[in-house]
């Protein structure tokens, strides 16, 4: 994930970040990562509040969205999403 820009409408980044969860964990299925270990694969080592908080967000609300499930430490797409991502592929 890239420096969070301020310029940017804050639904327009919270899009982005959710886009780019989503897609981070669409790639590393079926290996099932914690959020912390998400925060540092879309954030990198050493990531800042902000950035944390962004990607925390994002987790809950594609949870709710129904793309996540988020259970038991674990945070994996759905079904659903990973069928959408394989249509979008073709």
């Amino acid at each position: 994930m890239d420096e969070i820009d301020d310029s940017r409408p804050p639904m327009v980044a919270d899009a982005a970040t959710e886009s780019a969860v989503l897609q981070q964990l669409i790639t590393l299925h079926p290996i099932q990562v914690t959020v912390a270990e998400l925060i540092r694969e879309v954030s990198g080592e050493a990531p800042t509040f902000r950035e944390r908080d962004a990607i925390e967000r994002a987790v809950r609300d594609l949870t709710g969205a129904g793309l996540l499930h988020d259970r038991e430490a674990f945070v994996i797409p759905t079904r659903a999403a990973l069928r959408f991502n394989e249509l979008l592929d073709r």
